[in-house]
């Protein structure tokens, strides 16, 4: 079996260069490895990993990234080639796109892509249940448009700033997620205790689940950027923080509903054994196992451009598209729209 996301996720294990491999050792024991010439990204997902320099050197050099989350899947590091960053054109034309109807046009296309595909996927999740769930698969098509509904709130922004824009986009984008989440309550077996959305700190199965899940999917969406040749921290609907990726935290939002939540209701439905820590976090062997799917989904093909393409693909066609378009190159920026 080819490896091309490696994960280390052994407390006390080591990440080091092997001739022209990369491998995970604990005590002498080889965890896992992965040659080199198929490898596309590394992640490590424990603490008390070590990394060696020859490691970080020939992944730099082969423009592998390495990415650094947490246990609960909060990403706080990520190690790129320093000349990916080189791209200057691109963006002093991002930095500019802020005080312009660029800024505002790529905002509103975001939020038009995750309230879109948030309806698409209530309408993916009914469909196998319109002879089993008669009622469940009226109701989640019901809910699909009242999520739609919201778009309606999106037409009537014209504001010529972001700032000006930004609280008006965050309140629609708020209705169609409080309705979508209702609806998605309807889907989720009684037996995981699921009471509603929480982000960080979230300790139940379900958001653990979804949360650990945006975490490896940040890191995808960060190389997406970094290799448009854009900056992660210029961001236009998330504000400006010291060390907040806004445009990441942007990018990601038209992804979200395909790329984890499809992926982590579908475990659910199927029973997917969910084992926690005393404090909540997911285990080490619930956290593989979901980052596996993750990536594995990642890989599959979606419809795009009237084709199919891997979702990986689909998401760096998009950072480059926003790159284009910022640079005048396209005259617009057009979400990416998932099927049902």
């Amino acid at each position: 079996m080819i490896v091309e996301h490696l994960i280390a996720d052994t407390f006390g294990s080591h990440l080091g260069k092997y001739s022209e491999r990369l491998k995970v050792t604990q005590n002498g024991e080889t965890l896992v490895q992965a040659p080199l010439l198929h490898l596309k990204s590394v992640t490590i997902a424990s603490r008390g990993v070590s990394v060696s320099a020859d490691a970080l050197e020939i992944c730099c050099e082969k423009g592998i990234p390495i990415f650094f989350i947490n246990s609960q899947g909060q990403p706080y590091a990520s190690v790129y080639s320093a000349g990916l960053t080189g791209t200057v054109l691109t963006r002093r034309a991002q930095l500019k796109a802020f005080e312009d109807w660029r800024g505002v046009a790529f905002a509103l296309a975001v939020a038009e892509g995750k309230i879109r595909n948030q309806s698409t996927n209530l309408k993916y999740l009914a469909k196998t249940r319109e002879e089993t769930q008669p009622e469940i698969y009226q109701e989640l098509h019901l809910c699909a448009d009242e999520v739609l509904d919201c778009l309606a709130h999106l037409d009537q922004l014209k504001h010529d700033s972001l700032e000006d824009l930004r609280n008006h986009l965050l309140a629609a984008e708020g209705q169609a997620a409080k309705r979508y989440w209702a609806a998605v309550r309807l889907v989720i077996p009684e037996h995981y205790g699921w009471t509603g959305r929480e982000g960080r700190g979230a300790a139940d199965p379900v958001n653990s689940l979804l949360n650990y899940g945006y975490g490896i999917l940040y890191g995808q969406i960060e190389q997406a950027i970094i290799l448009a040749g854009l900056d992660p921290y210029g961001g236009f609907i998330h504000t400006d923080r010291p060390g907040k990726p806004s445009l990441v935290l942007d990018l990601i939002e038209e992804f979200r509903q395909v790329a984890i939540d499809r992926l982590v209701f579908g475990l659910l439905t199927r029973q997917f054994t969910v084992d926690q820590e005393e404090d909540g976090r997911l285990s080490k062997d619930t956290r593989k196992a979901l980052a596996d799917k993750v990536l594995e989904h990642l890989a599959a093909t979606v419809r795009y451009d009237s084709k199919r393409f891997p979702l990986r693909f689909v998401i760096q066609n998009q950072a480059r598209n926003l790159a284009a378009f910022l640079r005048g190159d396209n005259d617009e920026y057009a979400p990416f729209k998932a099927t049902w």
